[in-house]
């Protein structure tokens, strides 16, 4: 594989730069974060990047991608970490919109993709359940077709952004016939539906991010269906194939890496900078080292024609959220007692942080206890080894 870029690819690269240098600011940086953000907060980036119209690189030009190469896609990530630009919400553009393009109706397409594109359509996912999580098949909302509707009904949990969402894209069961995964089928739902309720789940954080979502006898037109009936599942792994591919993080977590190292060079442990003592120096090294090793394994996935993921998404979803989750934990212990720097909640006394805390060290324990469960999401980690174990190996 040819790791050089060409001079189109640094010409490229040059108009990123300047383009985020220009429009990612400190108010742009920091929106979107911290406990209690609010939803126009969270989509002002997006907005940004939509009039631009950069704001979709992974989706055809057809329905309003960029029409960038693999490599471009690369730079751009490189960029934007190196710039520290927020992240954007990911239910919209790298879940529900692929799935809408690929397998929607053109009325659905019309409806739908111009304002997730935007941001003026905001997006929650419906898939866990009370005991269907990582075993999702066995999930039980259930749908029942009554003239041209489905009537839901059921609970979905850890729903992000369930209270500020319009539609949740959502699995349910119209089937009991066969396997599990023959009788689920994937819905489109509108959030202001009567006999929807969300209710917050408070996280160890302190942050309010996630939701239980209930439905008792929600009324879905059958035209929000995705496809076929009972072929939902089908629908539903290509989701989760790209959803899984933009967990790696791979130049986000290079970004972070590199703030470590500074931190770990201004501590002093005896008069020696942290990042020189012999255990923490291989400890860093380790996660520099698989970092590395997991770009090139991204580098081959992007390389690959076409976008549809294998279980190569299995393997940058582990890997990379294994070592994120790592490297919050290193970052903690180069910070020393100020990782014991109170979190603020939405419940407590909200003075800020107190002093004195040196800057790289601000949100660094909400941090860490937000990555634990990074290997949970979008299939946790134990599922992934036994979809390798049967895609990769053949068992």
């Amino acid at each position: 594989m040819d790791m050089t870029f060409s001079a189109e690819d640094q010409a490229f690269r040059a108009e990123v730069r300047a383009f985020l240098e220009e429009h990612v600011t400190d108010e742009v940086r920091h929106s979107g974060h911290g406990i209690g953000a609010v939803r126009e907060e969270r989509m002002r980036w997006q907005k940004i990047l939509h009039k631009k119209g950069w704001v979709a690189p992974a989706w055809p030009k057809q329905y309003g991608g960029v029409g960038w190469t693999e490599t471009q896609r690369f730079i751009w990530s490189e960029e934007l970490a190196r710039a520290d630009a927020p992240a954007l919400m990911p239910f919209g553009l790298a879940m529900v919109g692929p799935v809408i393009y690929t397998f929607g109706t053109e009325a659905q397409k019309k409806k739908f993709l111009p304002g997730t594109l935007a941001g003026d359509i905001y997006w929650c996912q419906g898939y866990s359940e009370p005991g269907s999580g990582s075993d999702l098949a066995s999930l039980k909302t259930r749908a029942v077709l009554d003239g041209d509707h489905y009537v839901v009904n059921g609970q979905k949990i850890w729903t992000s952004g369930a209270h500020l969402a319009d539609w949740i894209f959502c699995l349910v069961r119209t089937s009991d016939q066969g396997k599990q995964q023959e009788g689920i089928t994937f819905l489109l739902i509108d959030m202001k539906t009567p006999g929807i309720t969300v209710k917050p789940i408070i996280l160890i954080d302190g942050g309010h991010e996630v939701n239980e979502t209930f439905f008792d006898n929600v009324r879905v037109p059958v035209e929000n269906r995705i496809g076929d009936e009972n072929k939902g599942w089908t629908y539903a792994k290509v989701l989760l194939g790209h959803e899984r591919n933009s967990l790696a993080q791979v130049a986000r977590t290079r970004s972070a890496l590199e703030r470590l190292k500074d931190v770990a060079r201004a501590r002093l442990i005896d008069g020696v900078p942290l990042i020189e003592t012999e255990a923490f120096a291989r400890k860093l090294s380790e996660i520099e080292i698989e970092l590395e090793a997991l770009a090139v394994t991204e580098l081959r996935a992007l390389a690959r024609k076409g976008n549809a993921p294998d279980f190569s998404a299995s393997i940058l979803k582990i890997r990379g959220t294994e070592i994120q989750q790592r490297l919050t934990e290193l970052m903690v212990e180069a910070i020393g007692y100020h990782a014991f720097a109170r979190i603020p909640r939405r419940d407590a006394d909200p003075t800020p942080v107190p002093a004195p805390v040196p800057e790289k060290a601000r949100g660094v324990s909400q941090t860490y206890f937000t990555a634990r469960r990074l290997s949970i999401f979008g299939g946790s980690n134990e599922i992934q080894h036994n979809i390798l174990a049967k895609a990769a190996l053949g068992l």
